[in-house]
Order: structure tokens, then sequence, then C-alpha cells
């Protein structure tokens, strides 16, 4: 499985495409079953390792999903994240900003949605869509920028800005995990027209949908971009093989697990006084009448 992982993750600065990632890839899984298993296995530890971190009060988590539309981030929070406890866990979802927002920097409405220490906090979509949807749809003229600062060296010092942010959060105790769920083209179509066929799913369907999909190549180029440009040793990118849900589902699972183990999170413990004391206390309680 390690291998695996490692075959996906991006820890930059090599120059890479989502063309150069599979996208139906399965590993050694023969059926959705036996990954469903493996699955279930991984939200069980997570949720063990989520509750001592939430104790251990020292490490925050963040999470990143990006990917185009029908990909499966929803789907893939929804399940990866099924037994963790909602106290230690936050989940935002970000939208076309605010007139508020737009007159803040950039980062201001994310920045306020940080994970507390001992929690794990999910970004469905992110501050990367300010080097996507923004870029691909030309929207940096609506950001209220002084003309000093647009130039053509504006992704550049944004993907600086990026990897520097992603720094400061690890030096500061938030781990940084991104995922990119990396679905194809007819796979992307097919779960449109399924969405199109299907009562219980027409409501997820939007005439955005058929325009953003004009725009493929250019998202693309954008998301290579992004990836080989913000991908570090401390915040790798993880492009996820997404065409089978079950397969990207059980990938993400492994990789939060294998870093929320590495974090060395623990129990509080107590000091001799404090262990002492114990048997006080349970005798207190057991003589009460």
């Amino acid at each position: 499985m390690a291998n695996y992982i490692g075959k996906f993750r991006v820890k930059g600065p090599e120059k890479v495409t989502p063309a150069d990632f599979p996208t139906a890839f399965t590993g050694d899984f023969t059926n959705k079953s036996e990954a469903a298993e493996s699955l279930e296995a991984n939200v069980k530890r997570m949720s063990d390792l989520q509750d001592m971190m939430y104790a251990h009060d020292k490490w925050a988590v963040l999470l990143i999903f990006q990917a185009m539309d029908a990909a499966g981030k929803d789907g893939a929070i929804k399940h990866v994240m099924s037994g963790l406890n909602p106290q230690g866990t936050q989940v935002f979802s970000f939208k076309q900003p605010s007139a508020e927002e737009l007159d803040h920097d950039y980062m201001w409405r994310y920045n306020k949605s940080l994970p507390e220490r001992g929690r794990i906090g999910i970004f469905n979509r992110s501050y990367y869509e300010e080097l996507l949807v923004v870029k691909v749809h030309n929207l940096i003229k609506y950001q209220k920028l002084p003309d000093q600062v647009v130039n053509k060296n504006i992704w550049k010092s944004r993907y600086r800005q990026i990897k520097d942010y992603e720094r400061y959060l690890f030096e500061n105790g938030v781990l940084v995990l991104k995922f990119f769920l990396n679905v194809s083209k007819d796979e992307q179509k097919r779960r449109f027209l399924q969405r199109l066929e299907d009562p219980a799913k027409n409501w997820k369907f939007s005439e955005a949908d058929v325009r953003e999909r004009r725009y493929w190549d250019d998202y693309q180029k954008a998301y290579g971009e992004a990836i080989c440009n913000t991908a570090t040793e401390i915040a790798p990118w993880y492009v996820i093989p997404a065409d089978k849900k079950w397969y990207a589902r059980f990938l993400i699972s492994q990789i939060i697990v294998d870093n929320l183990e590495k974090l060395g999170v623990h129990y509080p413990k107590l000091d001799d006084e404090q262990l002492s004391k114990l048997a006080i206390y349970a005798e207190m309680l057991n003589n009460e009448k």
C-alpha cells in the first residue's frame, strides 16, 4: 500500500498534469466489497486516532478536497468521515465569494475556517479555487486588487503565497493534506447523464455543469500548474483515481490514517501525583450514600 500511496503523491517541484495519473486504478482490489472492508477498518482506526488527537490537543489536521464536478468529493467526505466524532470535526464548503469577502484579501474567508487544535477540518473546495476557477475565467479583475499588483506574475505570486501559508500552518501545528479527485472526462459525462436520468439525482445537476465542461482542458492545465507549484514535502498533493468511487474512498482513508499515525498523538499522561489520587477518587465515589 505504501507503494500505491507514493504513486499518487506529489511533493514538488516536478511538473505534472492530471493526465499523468490513472483515473481508474484499483490496486490489488478485485471488487467493491474488498475495498469496503478495508475502508471500514480505516474508518475505525481514524476514529481512534481522532479521539487521541482531540485529547492530545496539539495538532489540527486540514483536509482539502478539490475536483472537477461530479468527481465524488461529497461522497468521499461522507463515507470516509462517517465514523468521526462530530465534536472533533469541522466541514466547510466554499461557494462564490460574497461582497464582504471580496472586500478582504482572498485568504480571509478560509483563514476564519481553519480547524482548532485537536480537530480535523475539511474544506470542500478551498483557497485553491483562487488558482483554478479564478484563473480559468479571469475573475481576478473582480477581486479589487491595486493595479500595481495585478500583472503577469500574479499566479506565480499566489503559488508562493500559498506555499508559504501552508508552511506557516504546519509550523503552527496544522497538518495539511490535499486531495485532487482525478475523474476522467468520460466518467464525468456518465455521471452527469445519470443525474439527468435519475429523479432522485436531478437536483444535483445544473446548467453550469454543462458550461464548465467546455473548459475541461483549461481546468486540467490549471490543476496541473497548481499542483506542481504548491506541492511540498510538508503539504503534498494526492492525485486520487476517482473513476471508481469505492477505491477513491478507500485510498483517501488510508492516506489519512497513515498521516495521523505519523503525528504521534496520544492520550495525556498523568504524573505520579495525579495517578496516586485516582484510587482516592474511586473510594470517594464508592462510599457515596
